[in-house]
């Protein structure tokens, strides 16, 4: 049985036991994740979503967040001004074994969604201001309440 899921706007298609190299989650080594955009689900009676197939997902186990190979580019402009930068970027990755395929139940699963760090840190900072205003704020004192 195999799986097509979406994460990171990319696509993989994915086996038990498979190590993908997908773009950066909110976890941990050794955090079970679980990828709920499936798009399709193959085997003996394949499954076809429109767009997602529904209570499907594919669980792995996060191994380790890493760097990918350094990536170079190089700007030269030779009219004029002959002006030339080198960059490198270097993209995070998280390393991630596929365990189970669930075809039907993901929703009653204990298992975290797998979210892009972007997600993480939107979903981060519009529930921080909500416990941010519960707690009293402490106001500073004046020169002239001191003198």
């Amino acid at each position: 049985m195999f799986a097509v899921l979406k994460t990171g706007g990319k696509q993989y298609k994915v086996q038990a036991g498979d190590v993908l190299r997908v773009e950066l989650i909110a976890a941990n080594a050794g955090d079970k994740v679980q990828f709920n955009e499936i798009l399709m689900i193959g085997g003996d009676a394949p499954v076809l979503g429109s767009p997602l197939v529904a209570g499907a997902a594919v669980q792995a186990e996060v191994i380790d967040n890493i760097k990918a190979d350094k990536v170079i580019t190089y700007h030269k402009r030779r009219r004029k001004h002959s002006s030339q930068r080198t960059r490198g970027h270097r993209q995070k990755l998280t390393l991630v074994r596929v365990t189970e395929i669930l075809a039907k139940g993901a929703d009653k699963s204990d298992v975290a969604a797998a979210t892009g760090t972007a997600i993480a840190r939107r979903a981060a900072h519009n529930n921080a201001p909500a416990a941010a205003a519960e707690a009293p704020k402490a106001k500073r004192a004046t020169k002239k309440a001191d003198a």
